[in-house]
Protein backbone atom coordinates (compact mmCIF):
# COMPACT_ATOMS: atom_id res chain seq x y z
CA UNK A 1 0.00 0.00 0.00
CA UNK A 2 2.70 2.36 0.77
CA UNK A 3 4.25 2.04 -1.92
CA UNK A 4 1.21 2.18 -4.34
CA UNK A 5 1.10 5.71 -2.58
CA UNK A 6 4.23 6.50 -3.44
CA UNK A 7 3.85 5.72 -7.16
CA UNK A 8 1.26 7.95 -6.96
CA UNK A 9 2.82 10.94 -6.16
CA UNK A 10 5.47 10.15 -8.35
CA UNK A 11 2.57 10.10 -10.92
CA UNK A 12 3.37 6.66 -11.73
CA UNK A 13 1.36 3.52 -10.99
CA UNK A 14 3.84 0.92 -9.97
CA UNK A 15 2.95 -2.64 -12.95
CA UNK A 16 2.39 -5.95 -11.33
CA UNK A 17 4.55 -8.31 -12.47
CA UNK A 18 4.03 -10.67 -15.49
CA UNK A 19 5.42 -13.72 -16.15
CA UNK A 20 5.59 -14.99 -19.50
CA UNK A 21 4.81 -18.53 -20.69
CA UNK A 22 7.68 -20.84 -20.71
CA UNK A 23 8.30 -23.28 -22.66
CA UNK A 24 8.73 -26.93 -21.68
CA UNK A 25 7.57 -28.91 -24.66
CA UNK A 26 9.62 -31.67 -25.01
CA UNK A 27 6.84 -34.38 -24.78
CA UNK A 28 5.17 -33.34 -27.87
CA UNK A 29 8.50 -33.24 -29.90
CA UNK A 30 10.16 -36.45 -31.31
CA UNK A 31 13.09 -37.22 -30.83
CA UNK A 32 14.80 -36.09 -34.38
CA UNK A 33 13.68 -32.51 -33.40
CA UNK A 34 14.40 -32.75 -30.06
CA UNK A 35 18.10 -33.62 -30.74
CA UNK A 36 18.03 -30.80 -33.56
CA UNK A 37 17.67 -28.50 -31.07
CA UNK A 38 19.55 -29.93 -28.13
CA UNK A 39 21.60 -31.85 -29.17
CA UNK A 40 20.45 -34.83 -27.01
CA UNK A 41 17.77 -37.17 -26.81
CA UNK A 42 14.92 -37.02 -24.45
CA UNK A 43 16.39 -40.17 -22.26
CA UNK A 44 20.16 -38.55 -22.75
CA UNK A 45 18.57 -35.02 -21.58
CA UNK A 46 16.74 -36.80 -17.79
CA UNK A 47 20.42 -38.22 -17.38
CA UNK A 48 22.28 -35.32 -17.42
CA UNK A 49 19.40 -33.07 -15.42
CA UNK A 50 19.96 -36.29 -13.01
CA UNK A 51 23.77 -35.78 -12.76
CA UNK A 52 23.38 -32.19 -11.91
CA UNK A 53 20.19 -32.02 -10.27
CA UNK A 54 21.70 -31.36 -6.88
CA UNK A 55 23.45 -28.28 -7.66
CA UNK A 56 20.83 -27.03 -9.45
CA UNK A 57 17.58 -27.55 -7.39
CA UNK A 58 15.83 -24.69 -6.09
CA UNK A 59 16.54 -23.51 -3.24
CA UNK A 60 12.79 -22.30 -2.62
CA UNK A 61 9.35 -23.53 -3.18
CA UNK A 62 8.56 -20.13 -5.10
CA UNK A 63 5.87 -20.88 -7.78
CA UNK A 64 7.78 -19.17 -10.42
CA UNK A 65 11.44 -20.87 -9.94
CA UNK A 66 12.55 -23.00 -12.76
CA UNK A 67 12.89 -26.51 -12.35
CA UNK A 68 16.07 -28.63 -13.33
CA UNK A 69 14.75 -29.80 -16.32
CA UNK A 70 14.38 -26.05 -17.74
CA UNK A 71 17.85 -25.25 -16.66
CA UNK A 72 19.10 -27.74 -18.45
CA UNK A 73 17.36 -27.32 -21.81
CA UNK A 74 18.39 -23.48 -21.20
CA UNK A 75 21.86 -24.23 -21.46
CA UNK A 76 21.92 -27.00 -23.48
CA UNK A 77 20.08 -24.65 -26.44
CA UNK A 78 22.86 -22.08 -25.78
CA UNK A 79 25.63 -24.36 -26.35
CA UNK A 80 24.10 -26.13 -29.22
CA UNK A 81 22.96 -22.81 -31.63
CA UNK A 82 25.65 -20.13 -30.28
CA UNK A 83 22.75 -17.49 -29.86
CA UNK A 84 22.43 -14.71 -28.31
CA UNK A 85 21.08 -14.98 -24.79
CA UNK A 86 18.58 -12.77 -25.36
CA UNK A 87 17.30 -15.17 -28.60
CA UNK A 88 17.84 -17.97 -26.26
CA UNK A 89 15.53 -16.36 -23.33
CA UNK A 90 13.08 -16.01 -25.70
CA UNK A 91 12.72 -19.60 -27.33
CA UNK A 92 12.29 -20.48 -23.76
CA UNK A 93 9.96 -17.39 -21.96
CA UNK A 94 12.59 -16.13 -20.04
CA UNK A 95 14.28 -12.80 -19.96
CA UNK A 96 18.21 -12.15 -21.31
CA UNK A 97 19.43 -11.90 -17.53
CA UNK A 98 17.68 -14.94 -16.15
CA UNK A 99 19.33 -16.95 -19.44
CA UNK A 100 22.52 -15.56 -18.47
CA UNK A 101 22.06 -16.90 -14.48
CA UNK A 102 21.03 -20.11 -15.85
CA UNK A 103 23.61 -20.61 -18.71
CA UNK A 104 26.23 -19.77 -15.87
CA UNK A 105 25.21 -21.94 -12.83
CA UNK A 106 24.22 -24.89 -15.77
CA UNK A 107 27.82 -24.20 -16.79
CA UNK A 108 29.89 -24.38 -13.85
CA UNK A 109 27.27 -27.76 -12.45
CA UNK A 110 28.52 -29.79 -15.66
CA UNK A 111 32.14 -28.31 -15.87
CA UNK A 112 32.68 -29.70 -11.99
CA UNK A 113 31.98 -32.94 -13.87
CA UNK A 114 34.93 -32.90 -15.71
CA UNK A 115 37.33 -34.95 -13.44
CA UNK A 116 34.50 -37.65 -13.06
CA UNK A 117 34.19 -37.68 -17.43
CA UNK A 118 37.35 -36.36 -18.44
CA UNK A 119 39.51 -39.11 -17.27
CA UNK A 120 43.06 -40.50 -18.24
CA UNK A 121 42.60 -44.39 -19.23
CA UNK A 122 42.87 -47.12 -16.93
CA UNK A 123 44.89 -49.99 -17.47
CA UNK A 124 42.48 -52.23 -17.88
CA UNK A 125 41.19 -49.28 -20.83
CA UNK A 126 44.70 -48.90 -22.26
CA UNK A 127 45.11 -52.20 -24.52
CA UNK A 128 41.75 -51.84 -25.91
CA UNK A 129 42.97 -48.00 -26.81
CA UNK A 130 46.28 -49.24 -28.19
CA UNK A 131 44.05 -51.77 -30.63
CA UNK A 132 41.84 -49.79 -32.03
CA UNK A 133 44.35 -46.81 -32.92
CA UNK A 134 46.49 -49.76 -34.44
CA UNK A 135 43.64 -50.76 -36.55
CA UNK A 136 43.42 -47.21 -38.10
CA UNK A 137 46.37 -47.38 -39.60
CA UNK A 138 48.64 -49.83 -38.09
CA UNK A 139 50.87 -47.28 -35.97
CA UNK A 140 51.71 -49.20 -32.74
CA UNK A 141 51.14 -48.03 -29.10
CA UNK A 142 49.04 -45.12 -29.50
CA UNK A 143 47.02 -44.60 -26.36
CA UNK A 144 45.94 -41.00 -27.58
CA UNK A 145 46.13 -38.09 -29.33
CA UNK A 146 46.97 -34.61 -28.94
CA UNK A 147 46.30 -31.43 -30.48
CA UNK A 148 45.07 -27.99 -29.74
CA UNK A 149 42.43 -26.12 -31.47
CA UNK A 150 41.45 -22.24 -30.67
CA UNK A 151 37.73 -20.95 -29.37
CA UNK A 152 36.92 -17.15 -30.26
CA UNK A 153 36.06 -14.65 -27.56
CA UNK A 154 35.09 -11.03 -27.53
CA UNK A 155 38.34 -8.79 -26.55
CA UNK A 156 38.77 -8.97 -23.03
CA UNK A 157 38.99 -6.08 -20.75
CA UNK A 158 42.50 -6.68 -18.94
CA UNK A 159 45.53 -8.41 -20.47
CA UNK A 160 43.95 -8.16 -23.91
CA UNK A 161 47.30 -8.80 -26.51
CA UNK A 162 47.88 -12.08 -24.80
CA UNK A 163 44.10 -13.00 -26.18
CA UNK A 164 45.01 -12.15 -29.73
CA UNK A 165 46.43 -15.77 -31.74
CA UNK A 166 48.48 -15.74 -34.71
CA UNK A 167 45.63 -15.82 -36.56
CA UNK A 168 45.03 -12.11 -35.66
CA UNK A 169 41.36 -12.95 -33.76
CA UNK A 170 41.02 -12.92 -29.47
CA UNK A 171 40.79 -16.42 -28.21
CA UNK A 172 41.11 -19.11 -25.41
CA UNK A 173 43.64 -21.80 -26.77
CA UNK A 174 42.30 -25.33 -25.89
CA UNK A 175 44.50 -28.61 -25.58
CA UNK A 176 42.84 -32.04 -25.56
CA UNK A 177 43.79 -35.36 -25.72
CA UNK A 178 41.38 -38.21 -26.85
CA UNK A 179 41.05 -41.65 -27.10
CA UNK A 180 40.39 -43.87 -30.45
CA UNK A 181 36.71 -43.19 -29.87
CA UNK A 182 37.31 -39.29 -29.82
CA UNK A 183 36.48 -39.34 -26.15
CA UNK A 184 38.77 -36.36 -24.58
CA UNK A 185 40.79 -38.26 -22.14
CA UNK A 186 42.56 -34.85 -20.94
CA UNK A 187 41.38 -31.64 -21.18
CA UNK A 188 43.27 -27.90 -20.50
CA UNK A 189 41.56 -24.79 -21.20
CA UNK A 190 43.10 -21.94 -19.46
CA UNK A 191 45.44 -20.62 -21.32
CA UNK A 192 44.82 -17.28 -23.20
CA UNK A 193 45.41 -17.41 -27.65
CA UNK A 194 49.08 -16.33 -28.02
CA UNK A 195 50.48 -19.36 -25.84
CA UNK A 196 52.53 -21.82 -27.65
CA UNK A 197 50.84 -25.14 -27.54
CA UNK A 198 54.31 -26.56 -26.60
CA UNK A 199 54.01 -24.14 -23.21
CA UNK A 200 50.55 -25.29 -23.13
CA UNK A 201 51.72 -28.89 -22.98
CA UNK A 202 54.92 -28.21 -20.84
CA UNK A 203 52.76 -26.82 -18.04
CA UNK A 204 49.81 -29.59 -18.15
CA UNK A 205 49.82 -32.16 -15.57
CA UNK A 206 49.27 -34.74 -18.41
CA UNK A 207 53.07 -33.91 -19.12
CA UNK A 208 53.64 -34.91 -15.90
CA UNK A 209 51.92 -37.94 -15.69
CA UNK A 210 53.66 -39.30 -19.02
CA UNK A 211 57.33 -38.60 -18.26
CA UNK A 212 56.47 -40.63 -14.96
CA UNK A 213 54.57 -43.66 -16.32
CA UNK A 214 55.07 -43.53 -19.95
CA UNK A 215 59.10 -43.87 -20.65
CA UNK A 216 58.87 -46.50 -23.92
CA UNK A 217 56.93 -47.82 -26.14
CA UNK A 218 55.68 -50.69 -24.52
CA UNK A 219 54.34 -48.14 -21.91
CA UNK A 220 52.69 -46.40 -24.81
CA UNK A 221 52.56 -42.96 -26.47
CA UNK A 222 50.52 -40.35 -27.79
CA UNK A 223 50.84 -38.68 -31.22
CA UNK A 224 51.27 -34.85 -31.57
CA UNK A 225 51.86 -32.62 -34.58
CA UNK A 226 54.60 -30.30 -35.44
CA UNK A 227 54.27 -27.99 -33.03
CA UNK A 228 55.23 -30.55 -30.21
CA UNK A 229 58.58 -31.68 -29.10
CA UNK A 230 59.24 -35.28 -29.60
CA UNK A 231 59.65 -37.00 -27.00
CA UNK A 232 59.82 -40.93 -25.84
CA UNK A 233 56.05 -40.48 -24.96
CA UNK A 234 55.24 -38.19 -27.57
CA UNK A 235 55.67 -39.35 -31.43
CA UNK A 236 55.74 -36.20 -33.83
CA UNK A 237 56.05 -36.59 -37.47
CA UNK A 238 59.26 -36.02 -39.38
CA UNK A 239 59.80 -32.45 -40.50
CA UNK A 240 61.63 -33.78 -43.29
CA UNK A 241 61.54 -37.34 -44.28
CA UNK A 242 64.74 -38.38 -46.09
CA UNK A 243 63.92 -42.39 -47.22
CA UNK A 244 60.25 -44.32 -48.08
CA UNK A 245 60.35 -45.88 -44.07
CA UNK A 246 59.94 -42.16 -42.77
CA UNK A 247 57.38 -40.90 -45.52
CA UNK A 248 55.04 -44.13 -44.24
CA UNK A 249 55.94 -43.05 -40.38
CA UNK A 250 54.43 -39.70 -41.78
CA UNK A 251 51.70 -41.06 -43.31
CA UNK A 252 50.38 -43.74 -40.98
CA UNK A 253 51.33 -40.85 -38.21
CA UNK A 254 48.94 -38.95 -39.88
CA UNK A 255 45.81 -40.58 -40.23
CA UNK A 256 46.13 -41.88 -36.74
CA UNK A 257 46.38 -38.15 -35.37
CA UNK A 258 43.24 -37.11 -37.63
CA UNK A 259 40.95 -38.96 -34.71
CA UNK A 260 41.86 -35.61 -32.30
CA UNK A 261 40.77 -33.14 -35.32
CA UNK A 262 37.66 -35.04 -35.84
CA UNK A 263 36.54 -34.80 -31.79
CA UNK A 264 37.15 -31.37 -32.21
CA UNK A 265 35.35 -30.86 -35.82
CA UNK A 266 32.66 -33.08 -33.65
CA UNK A 267 32.52 -30.68 -30.44
CA UNK A 268 32.42 -27.66 -32.46
CA UNK A 269 29.59 -28.96 -34.70
CA UNK A 270 27.41 -30.49 -31.86
CA UNK A 271 27.90 -26.98 -29.65
CA UNK A 272 27.89 -24.71 -32.12
CA UNK A 273 28.70 -21.49 -29.38
CA UNK A 274 32.61 -22.89 -29.67
CA UNK A 275 32.33 -22.27 -33.10
CA UNK A 276 31.79 -18.31 -33.34
CA UNK A 277 32.93 -15.79 -31.03
CA UNK A 278 31.48 -16.28 -27.64
CA UNK A 279 30.70 -12.76 -26.03
CA UNK A 280 32.02 -13.13 -22.52
CA UNK A 281 34.76 -12.99 -19.98
CA UNK A 282 37.96 -15.33 -20.47
CA UNK A 283 37.02 -16.97 -16.97
CA UNK A 284 33.32 -17.85 -18.33
CA UNK A 285 34.74 -19.10 -21.96
CA UNK A 286 36.92 -21.57 -19.90
CA UNK A 287 33.72 -23.13 -17.83
CA UNK A 288 31.44 -23.23 -20.93
CA UNK A 289 34.77 -25.44 -22.74
CA UNK A 290 34.74 -27.74 -19.87
CA UNK A 291 30.78 -28.27 -19.73
CA UNK A 292 30.58 -28.53 -23.70
CA UNK A 293 33.47 -31.01 -23.13
CA UNK A 294 31.99 -33.13 -20.54
CA UNK A 295 28.82 -33.15 -22.74
CA UNK A 296 30.77 -34.27 -25.43
CA UNK A 297 31.81 -37.27 -23.74
CA UNK A 298 28.12 -38.18 -22.71
CA UNK A 299 26.98 -38.35 -26.29
CA UNK A 300 29.60 -40.75 -26.79
CA UNK A 301 29.22 -42.54 -23.41
CA UNK A 302 25.15 -42.37 -24.32
CA UNK A 303 25.32 -43.35 -28.19
CA UNK A 304 24.01 -40.01 -29.40
CA UNK A 305 24.30 -39.62 -33.28
CA UNK A 306 27.32 -38.10 -34.54
CA UNK A 307 27.20 -35.45 -36.83
CA UNK A 308 29.06 -36.24 -39.87
CA UNK A 309 31.80 -33.82 -40.25
CA UNK A 310 35.21 -33.24 -41.14
CA UNK A 311 37.58 -32.46 -38.94
CA UNK A 312 38.97 -29.40 -38.12
CA UNK A 313 42.66 -29.19 -38.92
CA UNK A 314 44.32 -26.35 -36.27
CA UNK A 315 47.64 -27.87 -36.44
CA UNK A 316 49.89 -25.32 -37.81
CA UNK A 317 48.46 -22.41 -36.01
CA UNK A 318 51.43 -22.34 -33.63
CA UNK A 319 53.98 -23.03 -36.44
CA UNK A 320 56.31 -26.24 -35.07
CA UNK A 321 58.27 -26.71 -32.72
CA UNK A 322 62.39 -25.94 -33.82
CA UNK A 323 63.52 -27.17 -29.75
CA UNK A 324 65.31 -30.16 -28.93
CA UNK A 325 63.95 -33.76 -29.98
CA UNK A 326 64.41 -36.49 -27.38
CA UNK A 327 62.58 -39.03 -28.68
CA UNK A 328 64.33 -39.39 -32.10
CA UNK A 329 65.48 -42.82 -30.90
CA UNK A 330 61.80 -44.29 -30.14
CA UNK A 331 60.92 -42.81 -33.29
CA UNK A 332 63.19 -44.12 -35.27
CA UNK A 333 63.06 -47.79 -33.95
CA UNK A 334 59.02 -47.50 -34.46
CA UNK A 335 59.99 -46.19 -38.17
CA UNK A 336 62.94 -49.27 -38.74
CA UNK A 337 60.20 -51.96 -37.29
CA UNK A 338 56.84 -51.10 -38.79
CA UNK A 339 57.30 -49.29 -41.66
CA UNK A 340 60.23 -50.73 -42.95
CA UNK A 341 57.55 -52.76 -45.75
Amino acid sequence: MAANILFERLGRTRKDRVFRKRTQHLESMSEEEVRARYRFGKASIGYICDLVRDELQPKSSRSHALSVELQVLVALRFFASGSFLQITGDTIGIDKSTASRVVRKVSLAIASLVPKFVTWPSERDIGDIRKEFYNISRFPGVIGCIDGTHVRIQAPSDNEPAFVNRKGYHSINVQAVCDSQGKFTNLVARWPGSTHDSHVFKMSNVRQHLETHHTTLQDGVILGDSGYACRPYLMTPYLKPSSPEQERFNSSHKRTRSTIERAFGWLKRRFHVLHGEIRMSPERVCTIIGACAVLHNLAIILREPMLDVDGEDDSNIEGQYTGPEDGRGIRDYITRHYFTN
